[in-house]
């Protein structure tokens, strides 16, 4: 996130089951019209022509009989809507007033859901929002028709993010659909096929964009069909391999990848590390956000202050009792089951991490920024890092070459990382000229494997803008990195798939998170949001790994962060490194709509008077600990399937 300088299924027994009978079980409103099939046999009601081109149409013949069949809210049925008592009351009483965009992150999911459904916005996007209006308030059934009729009826739409960059609604709808029928196999549906596909999407223009859209079939199961589904990889045969050192990667008959370290398999369980003190920052010169942590020794006495020296306030009293010993964050991040630490930018202390490795087992993903935020090109922030420039990339070079050839013996790195979402333009001119930012990057990657066979190298990319030019010109780069924060409902099927059909190497999430705060709940309550998506987001990573049903590229992922960091609202007069801001810094996929970068931690400082040593384990510390990074649940949710 922001880095020095960057502001920014019901079984089916006996017969089916009814829209409406689901649609009581299900929902915290109760809708007037559900429809009259749970799931719509579309093509009783029309045809389609072109399925997987871009050519493809629904023709509507029968939009009387789709109408009964879809219910309220849901296209082409325009009229049960009018018809609802609580809708004509909502717009009578004035509930429904204002921009329809003020009804996304407000509470009533009843009054977003008629507003959206009544809006006048282009179909996709009005469909896209009144299903997820409809899955809020646990209308399942109905929120599922919703979203696969926008992939039927307006499969181009395209929206627009915070940052006016392009939004595909298709292939989020058919995301929502898949994650939906796969998590809640009580509703008896599966989503057979479905892909739309968009060539030329990994730019920042749409104009350009070519859709092939193949809306799949959705279709009611048996319990057993809805079963994950695991395979073990390794009694198949290996169809390639990248490296052949201590790490090294593998890809199977059945296309799925594999990291190997130590000759075993290894899924990455990362987290991005800082125990930054509450009141320093790099905006005034109190902090280098990358290597301070390795080194600080605030109280003098020999030993570094947050992976040794912090403690638990389990009472939230803001100070030390005596039943809170001293543990320190390895100690704590073995126990949540971390097997990985991710460091940006080198690092600047053997002795603590060959530590982390010997006495924690924890092992490093060490990175380079390569010219991110002007760190190694020798640039200032203001003009940034130019990837064609020989000087800069001298500079650069000269400074992987020092990383590499510092730590490539060290016993606990797993592989390199080249930048931190450099794609974004942070402080250089990536985004203005691709082609030499990622020649620079397979050119340092072929440096790198110059100096180490041992270890692999990845490219840490801002989630898929322009993975394609990636993939095109790092052909020795063999890892593909995400910092991808794209809500509750993981990554989404087209995201795996997309980098497969551009890549066809692994991938690992480099970033994932969610912030612990939300402006119009308890922080307990934040706390519990948190845990809930980065829950989503883990198993979504798992759901993709190698053996199980999804795409099997993804190797592992890391997730932001370990502690809130309290400088990050923005630089000072403004910010204050010595207060935890709520200011929201940008919209999206978030809690209640906004990112809020101070609050990522899966444990916090308190009040921040006992910083950097208090820590306050989050409920997300103890999901990850008991649940998704314990080694017997780990074990239990991917056995091979007999």
């Amino acid at each position: 996130m922001r880095s020095p300088k960057r502001v920014v299924f019901l079984l089916l027994i006996g017969g089916v089951l009814t829209a409406a009978r689901i649609a009581r079980a299900e929902g915290s409103f109760t809708l007037y019209d559900p429809g009259t099939e749970a799931v719509v046999d579309y093509e009783k009601y029309g045809v389609f022509t072109n399925v997987g081109t871009a050519q493809f149409r629904y023709l509507i013949r029968d939009r009387e009989g789709l109408s009964r069949a879809v219910g309220e809210g849901i296209y082409p049925n325009v009229t049960a809507l009018l018809k609802d008592p609580a809708f004509v009351q909502a717009r009578y009483n004035g509930n429904l007033e204002g921009p329809v965009w003020n009804y996304v992150n407000t509470e009533d999911s009843q009054l977003n859901f008629f507003k959206w459904a009544s809006s006048h916005e282009p179909l996709g996007t009005r469909q896209f929002y009144t299903g997820e209006m409809l899955e809020r308030a646990g209308l399942l059934t109905q929120a599922i028709k919703a979203y696969y009729a926008c992939v039927v009826n307006d499969p181009k739409a395209i929206g627009s993010t915070f940052w006016k960059t392009p939004w595909y609604v298709g292939p989020t709808a058919l995301d929502r659909v898949a994650y939906l029928t796969r998590e809640h196999p009580e509703l008896g549906m599966y989503l057979k096929g479905g892909r739309v596909r968009i060539h030329n999407r990994f730019d920042d223009n749409p104009n350009n964009d070519i859709f092939e859209v193949d809306p799949g079939q959705l279709i009611l199961l048996t319990p057993n069909l809805a079963r994950r589904k695991h395979v073990d990889v390794r009694s198949l045969t290996i169809k390639r391999r990248l490296g052949h050192g201590k790490v090294s990667l593998v890809q199977y008959s059945n296309n799925h990848w594999q990291l190997i370290v130590d000759s075993q398999p290894y899924i990455v369980r990362g987290i991005a590390y800082s125990a930054t003190p509450v009141g320093r920052s790099p905006d005034n010169g109190t902090l280098t956000v990358h290597r301070d942590w390795m080194v600080a020794d605030d109280n003098k006495n020999g030993k570094i202050d947050g992976p040794y020296e912090s403690w638990v306030d389990k009472n939230d009293n803001n100070k030390q009792d005596a039943d809170e010993p001293v543990v320190g964050d390895f100690q704590l991040m073995k126990d949540m089951g971390v097997n990985t630490v991710r460091l940006y930018h080198h690092g600047y202390n053997k002795t603590l991490l060959k530590d982390l490795y010997t006495t924690y087992g924890i092992r490093v993903i060490m990175g380079d920024y390569a010219g991110a935020y002007a760190i190694g090109s020798g640039a200032d922030w203001y003009t940034g890092t130019d990837y064609s420039n020989p000087d800069q990339q001298k500079k650069m070079l000269d400074s992987i070459r020092e990383m590499v050839l510092d730590y490539k013996d060290e016993p606990y790195i797993v592989y390199w990382v080249l930048g931190n979402e450099n794609n974004y333009g942070n402080a250089n001119n990536s985004r203005q000229n691709p082609k030499a930012y990622y020649e620079f990057i397979d050119r340092a990657a072929q440096l790198i494997k110059s100096l180490d066979a041992n270890h692999p190298v990845a490219l840490c990319n801002g989630d898929v803008l322009f993975l394609d030019k990636a993939a095109q010109y790092c052909p020795h780069v063999d890892i593909y990195g995400a910092n991808a924060y794209r809500g509750s409902h993981g990554f989404g099927d087209s995201f795996w798939k997309d980098i497969a059909d551009e890549w066809g190497k692994p991938v690992f999430i480099s970033e994932f998170g969610c912030p612990a705060y939300h402006h119009h709940r308890s922080e307990a309550e934040a706390e519990v949001m948190q845990a809930d998506y980065l829950k989503s987001n883990w198993l979504d990573i798992e759901y993709n790994a190698a053996g199980s049903q999804g795409v099997g590229n993804a190797i592992g992922g890391v997730l932001f962060e370990w502690l809130d960091e309290w400088w990050k609202a923005g630089p000072p007069p403004q910010y204050d490194p010595n207060i935890h801001d709520i200011v929201g810094q940008f919209g999206g996929p978030f809690p209640d709509g906004w990112s809020y970068e101070e609050w990522y931690g899966v444990t916090s400082q308190g009040d921040g008077k006992n910083s950097p040593y208090l820590r306050h384990l989050r409920k997300s510390y103890f999901m990850f600990k008991d649940e998704l990074w314990n080694s017997q649940k780990i074990a239990e949710r991917n056995a091979p399937t007999l």
